[in-house]
């Protein structure tokens, strides 16, 4: 199935939608962050000397599991409106539109009122320009 191709207005209409949960994404990906390092301190500790708890550790390593599966649900449900979320850390996410007969991106950052700039689909965040 080709990607999906927005309107500008289809595109602002879901912004609401995705600040809810790109603020989600963020979010999650933070408590991952942290479950991962605190399962990798455990088994790091397990390696030294031997006394992490087993129990402790599999608690750790069932957290951090399911935190993943968490943000990978969300990050899912911002695929399924058609957008690509770009950067978890920026907030990026763009959507495929045509402007001036050639498929490029218009792009919006977590924090941005609207959307209002465009790049190329090789262009990356640097490349934006005004729309």
């Amino acid at each position: 199935m080709p990607p999906r191709l927005f309107t500008l207005e289809e595109a602002t209409a879901l912004l609401p939608t995705l600040r809810d949960l790109v603020s989600e994404v963020q979010a999650r990906k933070r408590d991952l962050d942290r479950l991962a390092e605190a399962l990798e301190s455990a088994i790091d500790v397990s390696a030294g000397n031997g006394h992490a708890s087993g129990a402790d550790m599999a608690s750790t390593r069932a957290a951090t599991e399911g935190a993943a599966r968490r943000l990978e649900a969300l990050m899912g449900r911002i695929d399924e409106l058609g957008c690509e979320l770009k950067g978890i850390e920026e907030g990026l996410v763009d959507f495929r539109c045509e402007r001036e007969g050639r498929v490029v991106y218009l792009c919006w950052r977590l924090g941005e009122e609207t959307i209002a700039y465009w790049h190329d689909l090789d262009a990356g965040f640097g490349g934006r320009q005004p729309l």
